[in-house]
């Protein structure tokens, strides 16, 4: 590509995308401002109350320097961070580092090292920023739908309280097979690229945990390809759903040139990479929300500003908060289902 076609494609280009294009090659970037998309939308009234979701809201003064908000319909009040992870965060001005950081996908030492903050101030606010990735770009499956499950071995990374003899980073399950040791995380992807990888249970799956993971996104039509486990089985009769099996037993791993379960076998592959290579391994208790940064790295990865999107995910949930307070609970209910 020569100098006019460059040219060309840049004039193409939105007049905001231009000028961003001109700061980064003269090196004039700007500092990112992250947080402030909400109070924004808010102002514009782009999004509802964080209580009832009316857009029937005012000003109401400010509160510890934060636009305060009155609502009509359900007359409470809210701030610009009610309900996002942002609310009753000490130190914002270091968020917007935070989250470059976060998306370099720095550890937390680093972090500590760079924004002089507390490792544990560091780890909260990545678990805080990772709950409120739970339900975006959760869209539904359609078309040829791929679904299997992957399993990690348990682990209580980081907890201070062993009621049992720790083991070495990796190593292996002392049970043969699949076991109350392993944690199953159902993955299920279609050829549009729609992705959901679902912490399901302690051991083998069942039809109910399929359900839970995946059963109200499938659009009616589709088509699931698996392999023989029964339980897709038992899911696809129960919700009226075209099954293909392939079993790689019986080396089936293509039917009629397009039915297969590659794509799900790839992400299987790329996550426990991922997982193993820049965390040496999660804790269980925290499996889920690492589950959910993967999925948002994946559907950002060819946006051009991917940072400022991942970042206005973010902050654009009200009940992420809620969802950081409830990982204990949900570890607790997760680990119930170990037989």
């Amino acid at each position: 590509m020569d100098y006019q076609q460059i040219l060309a494609a840049i004039q193409t280009l939105p007049e905001t995308e231009q000028k961003q294009l001109i700061s980064e090659l003269t090196g004039k970037v700007g500092k990112r401002e992250y947080i402030s998309n909400r109070r924004e939308k808010l102002i514009n009234k782009q999004v509802g109350c964080p209580h009832c979701s009316s857009l029937k809201f005012y000003r109401f003064g400010k509160d510890k320097g934060s636009i305060r908000f009155m609502c009509k319909e359900c007359k409470r009040t809210f701030t610009e961070y009610s309900g996002t992870w942002l609310a009753g965060l000490h130190k914002k001005e270091l968020v917007n580092d935070y989250l470059d950081l976060m998306h370099e996908q720095k550890s937390l030492d680093k972090i500590k090292e760079v924004l002089h903050i507390n490792k544990k101030t560091a780890f909260d606010w990545r678990h805080k920023i990772l709950s409120s990735f739970e339900e975006v770009e959760k869209k539904d499956f359609n078309g040829i739908i791929e679904s299997d499950e992957t399993f990690f071995l348990k682990s209580d990374k980081g907890s201070k309280k062993l009621t049992h003899k720790g083991r070495k980073r990796g190593g292996s399950s002392s049970k043969r097979g699949i076991s109350g040791d392993q944690v199953a995380v159902i993955v299920t992807t279609d050829r549009k690229g729609s992705m959901d990888l679902s912490v399901a249970t302690m051991g083998r799956i069942g039809k109910n945990d399929i359900e839970n993971a995946i059963g109200s996104r499938i659009s009616s039509g589709s088509i699931l390809c698996t392999d023989g486990h029964v339980s897709y089985k038992g899911f696809a009769k129960d919700v009226n759903l075209t099954q293909v099996v392939l079993r790689a037993d019986l080396k089936q791993y293509v039917k009629q040139g397009i039915y297969h379960i590659q794509n799900v076998n790839s992400l299987h592959n790329r996550v426990k990479k991922w997982i193993d290579s820049t965390f040496w391994g999660v804790s269980t208790k925290y499996l889920q929300n690492y589950m959910n940064w993967f999925r948002i790295e994946q559907a950002f990865r060819k946006s051009i500003y991917a940072e400022q999107d991942i970042a206005n995910c973010s902050t654009e949930d009200s009940l992420s908060l809620n969802r950081y307070r409830q990982i204990n609970y949900r570890y607790q209910m997760l680990i119930a289902t170990q037989s």
